[in-house]
């Protein structure tokens, strides 16, 4: 009988340990929470709640500065955060009585935080905290014994998180790595999903696909940034680099199932109806979800530290697709050859995932071989968005602790605080954390107040405050506008323990302190460099081509001379997609701008759209450049053609000066015509990756033109 229950217990604590195992998520939410609880939980009982309350606000702070290190690059951080912490905090606490130096002293801390910040990760992430701190301290002076007790409790209450971190990262130093990774795996497996819906489709079903995928590849290629910022962080840290050589591997395989995955060989309408080729898109449709459903299994095992076991459904699908192929019309087959082969190579890479050989070289990242100093140097003129943001947020603050000081409003430093949130680099993100912070702040306090007369004692509102706080962890880096309702109950009942029912007296100041914070932010960047989409578009679509432009011209150098450590054609490609990105994300926001300022949207959504096809296709020669090619002349040629004309029409875009010397009909024509000509085979699947790329280009050109 007690062995049964021991048994049970066991059980359910194993499915507990893979449940947080398994979500970064969840992870940092308990370990943010576990923290807070050490640090309040025995003051809150001695009868000093101001004290264990600050020390977790601290922690929390820390939390929320986290940087993405290895576990020395850890310690290096939480000494700058823990002095940055004590330095915002004593300045608060000393000039507290003098508000002409606190305010000019916050104001200017503010800018210099925000540039230093954007000297690297590490620091934007301390930089943040350390701002954060100040508005902390602002708010705990009053109920403060002393003035320096904040300089205290805040910076211990940071230290004691950073170290409790400390030695969970030091039983698993390479779980950052692998949270990193799944996540990259994981967004793939969410492209993979949605690219399948086009496998058959026709046009009246692509657009909001397509558009969809592009929206979905910004967060694929965000990862691989990540991960390859992670890596490079290790590798510094590291004194046995090889260690490193599965992660740099998988790395490689997941950067190379991209490619695949973004690849577009023909138009899937064409493919969908044509007779004969329906019953092979569906099935392809099918191996994409499969896919789809593998790369969420290698994700998901690297979190719970078990192997991967690849499905036997995607050989069989990908041999059953193969056999049918075999049976078809050759020439209606053709098409579909490129597709097959790109999918069974992505099928095959996950297949052999970690088998690959021990003498291989270890893959070089791209490192930035800038000093801080030169990184901060750069950030030094009102054009780089990072300092038109550092004005902007302290031209808010400014606002903000002049209203709180002249009308004394009563906990008037969330003025600061919700600018603080609310202000962001681009006007739609600005307005989008508008309306998720007000309408995140309303619904807390409501929620708030029904929850204070359900825990009505000590007890059930520490665990109010802790339960508020892993619900603010755990939705803060995926739906702000949750956490925001959480982040509300927690200072509720945060207040309520320091002084019997001041959670209750602090729910409408916070609420007028937010919508006023909120709209001094939205009216700062309405008035302030709000950086109107229309005006950047012609830049990020030249930007865009010309990155497209290195692509194809490192994919034909690779044809030529296929080399081991493929960095240079890694970094073309890698660009051509962060361009890709750029000009996707412009477009959406010019949706969420003032419709006057949606100057000439058709147009940008078209270019878009044409430059995000463009790359597929290009990407698509990228896949298959390890086959060989009969005749690599006939690249190059067709490469040269297309990239002059690239390149002219990204001048033109954004200069409006030079004319168009570059005429791509002819060599559609002669492509077509070889095309005509050509039997089925590897040359004819070449020559139509050419022509897609040679026709995509052409209707850029056209489109620019116009």
């Amino acid at each position: 009988m007690i062995a049964g229950k021991t048994n049970k217990l066991s059980s359910a604590l194993l499915k507990l340990t893979l449940a947080f195992n398994s979500s970064p998520g969840r992870l940092f939410a308990l370990r943010m929470t576990v923290s807070m609880a050490l640090l309040s939980i025995p003051f809150i009982i001695a009868g000093k709640p101001f004290y264990g309350v600050t020390l977790a606000l601290g922690a929390l702070a820390a939390g929320l500065s986290e940087t993405d290190d290895h576990p020395r690059g850890r310690i290096k951080a939480l000494s700058l955060t823990v002095i940055s912490f004590f330095v915002s905090s004593f300045a608060v606490g000393l000039l507290n009585n003098h508000p002409f130096w606190l305010g000019a002293g916050f104001i200017l801390s503010t800018i210099l935080f925000i540039l230093l910040g954007g000297t690297g990760e590490r620091y934007r992430a301390i930089t943040f905290g350390s701002i954060l701190i100040g508005i902390y301290a602002m708010l705990g002076i009053e109920i403060s014994p002393a003035w320096y007790w904040q300089a205290v409790l805040l910076p211990a209450g940071a230290l004691f998180h950073g170290l409790l971190t400390l030695i969970l990262m030091y039983r698993k130093p390479f779980r950052l790595l692998d949270e990193q990774m799944s996540n990259g795996f994981i967004n793939l497996s969410a492209y993979l999903e949605k690219k399948s819906g086009l496998f058959p489709s026709n046009i009246k079903d692509q657009q909001p696909i397509n558009q969809e995928l592009a929206l979905l590849n910004i967060n694929v290629v965000n990862s691989l940034e990540k991960i390859k910022d992670v890596l490079n962080s290790y590798d510094r840290e590291l004194k046995r680099p090889e260690q490193l050589r599965p992660y740099l591997q998988r790395f490689m395989v997941l950067q190379s199932l991209h490619e695949r995955a973004a690849s577009s060989h023909e138009k899937h309408d064409k493919l969908s109806g044509e007779a004969g080729s329906s019953e092979v898109m569906s099935a392809m449709g099918e191996m994409l979800r499969q896919l789809s459903y593998a790369t969420r299994q290698v994700g998901e095992k690297m979190l719970t530290g078990t192997n991967y076991q690849h499905p036997l459904a995607l050989e069989l699908i990908s041999k059953a697709i193969d056999e049918k192929l075999k049976t078809m019309d050759a020439e209606k087959a053709q098409a579909l050859l490129l597709l097959h082969h790109n999918l069974d190579r992505s099928q095959q890479a996950l297949k052999y995932l970690d088998n690959a050989e021990e003498g291989s070289a270890v893959p070089r990242l791209r490192k930035d071989e800038r000093n801080p100093f030169q990184r901060f140097k750069a950030l030094l003129t009102f054009e780089h968005p990072r300092m038109r943001y550092a004005i902007r947020l302290s031209m808010s603050f400014l606002i903000g602790f002049f209203i709180e000081r002249y009308f004394q409003l009563d906990k008037g430093a969330w003025v600061m605080l919700t600018s603080l949130f609310v202000s962001q680099i681009t006007y739609s993100e600005t307005r989008r954390r508008l309306f998720q912070r007000l309408l995140g702040t309303a619904s807390g306090v409501v929620l708030g107040v029904i929850l204070l007369q359900v825990f009505t004692n000590t007890a059930a509102q520490v665990l109010m405050m802790l339960g508020s706080a892993f619900a603010f962890f755990y939705w803060v880096r995926s739906r702000y506008s949750v956490a925001v309702v959480f982040i509300t109950t927690f200072v509720i009942s945060a207040f309520n323990l320091i002084s019997k029912d001041a959670g209750l007296h602090i729910m409408v100041p916070r609420l007028i302190d937010t919508v006023i914070g909120a709209s001094i932010a939205f009216i700062v960047i309405r008035l302030l460099w709000p950086g109107w989409q229309f005006r950047r578009m012609p830049g990020l679509i030249s930007k865009a081509l010309l990155k497209n432009m290195d692509y194809l011209r490192a994919i034909t150098n690779e044809y030529n001379v296929h080399t081991e450590d493929d960095l240079e054609y890694r970094i073309a490609r890698r660009e051509a997609h962060l361009a890709d990105n750029e000009l996707a994300l412009a477009w959406n926001s010019m949706r969420l701008e003032p419709k006057s300022k949606q100057m000439s949207m058709q147009q940008a959504f078209t270019l878009t759209y044409l430059n995000h096809a463009l790359l597929s296709h290009i990407s698509a020669l990228g896949a298959h450049r390890e086959t060989s090619t009969p005749d690599l002349n006939e690249i190059r040629t067709v490469s040269n053609r297309v990239m002059e004309g690239l390149k002219e029409a990204g001048h033109y875009s954004e200069t409006e000066q030079l004319g168009f010397a570059s005429d791509l009909t002819v060599l559609l024509n002669d492509l077509q015509e070889q095309l005509s000509a050509s039997e089925s085979g590897l040359q004819k699947q070449r020559l139509r990756l050419l022509y897609n790329i040679a026709g995509t280009t052409d209707k850029i050109v056209r489109e620019i033109q116009a």
